[in-house]
């Protein structure tokens, strides 16, 4: 995939930092408009958008297919963890949520449980993973992280996650670790509200931002932000929409060069705090590559980001510099519009490793 950015229009650069969630059960209604006029970077997938494997395959060639005439290929998006957070058709048996596997105390467990997710996920031709979760496990399992996260210790945290990472890697899933700077320091769900944290920098950097250094040391291509705010570091913006955080912390202090993606930017708590309008400029202003929707992106809203780019309230030259870093990483993990074919036996195949595992 050799694109030259001179050949992209500004609509095809916009199209390619944006990733929309189906969170709908008509799922085929809005796909023309997002790919072939928007022509957006990424589609995101919910259980809601299909009742069985084959349809979710069907569902997945025909965004690919659609997208063939477009000069970039889509990203197919899930977020599958395990446990609460889990994606699939009910065909599939569930593994374990993060923590459930690591109070195992079993690291060949954990290999071969990212092993299955990675056949899985390869298998039905998804190409980006909203996982794993990175957060320090403080509070209960009922709590928005919970056991979604794999452990209160930090080396615990590290070392699983960096099997998942690299297991995803190797069937060429992209992994984008969550939620930087770390949920587990929230006592709300940022769906509802917006956490200020009084925690100082310091001890955010030595606890909650340990496995995301450590992740980005071992190759992490992509990481997700969170809608939290840190008075330490900025008393009026939550880090997502934060140039100061962003490139303060992720850009300069861990040399993170890789594809920064927002959290879903049309949660209940950016939109009213924000306005949906204002809160997406302002995700794009702050540095943010991949604005996340979990539904379909109003047109006005669209043309708006478009309007405020050509006027020069967005730099050109950002947006370059994100869609530069999109690219490569779409090059890297050999993203392609190639359609899938039906598998009779990954079924079965999927659910008799998953019954094999020693838990």
């Amino acid at each position: 995939m050799e694109i030259n950015m001179k050949d992209l229009s500004i609509e095809e650069k916009i199209g390619q930092m944006i990733i929309v969630g189906l969170d709908t059960t008509d799922p085929y209604a809005k796909l023309e408009d997002l790919i072939i006029k928007h022509k957006v970077g990424g589609i995101l997938l919910y259980r809601k958008n299909y009742k069985t494997y084959e349809q979710m395959v069907n569902l997945i060639n025909y965004i690919k297919k659609l997208n063939s005439i477009n000069k970039i290929p889509i990203l197919i998006c899930i977020d599958q963890e395990g446990g609460r957070v889990n994606r699939m058709p009910k065909e599939f048996l569930n593994l374990p949520s993060a923590n459930a596997l690591s109070n195992y105390q079993n690291e060949e467990l954990i290999k071969n449980s990212a092993k299955i997710t990675a056949e899985m996920l390869s298998s039905t031709g998804i190409n980006l993973n909203f996982a794993p979760v990175l957060d320090i496990k403080r509070f209960n399992n009922n709590h928005a992280i919970g056991d979604r996260a794999f452990s209160e210790n930090i080396e615990k945290i590290k070392k699983d996650t960096t099997i998942i990472i690299k297991e995803l890697q190797n069937k060429n899933i992209i992994p984008v670790v969550k939620h930087f700077p770390g949920h587990g320091l929230t006592l709300s769900d940022t769906h509802f509200k917006i956490p200020v944290i009084k925690k100082k920098i310091k001890d955010i950097e030595n606890q909650d931002m340990k496995p995301f250094e450590e992740a980005i040391r071992q190759g992490a291509d992509a990481i997700l932000i969170s809608h939290m705010k840190i008075k330490d570091i900025d008393t009026k913006n939550p880090v997502s929409i934060s140039r100061k955080f962003i490139c303060k912390y992720l850009r300069k202090k861990y040399r993170y060069n890789g594809v920064i993606l927002t959290d879903d930017m049309r949660m209940k708590s950016m939109r009213l705090k924000y306005g949906e309008y204002k809160a997406i400029q302002r995700a794009f202003q702050a540095g943010n590559d991949i604005i996340v929707f979990k539904n379909i992106i109003n047109d006005k809203i669209y043309e708006k980001i478009l309007k405020d780019i050509k006027m020069h309230k967005i730099k050109q030259s950002r947006i370059n510099k994100s869609v530069a870093r999109i690219l490569k990483m779409k090059e890297k993990y050999k993203i392609t519009d190639k359609e899938i074919d039906i598998d009779n036996n990954l079924i079965k195949r999927i659910n008799d490793q998953i019954k094999n595992l020693p838990i």
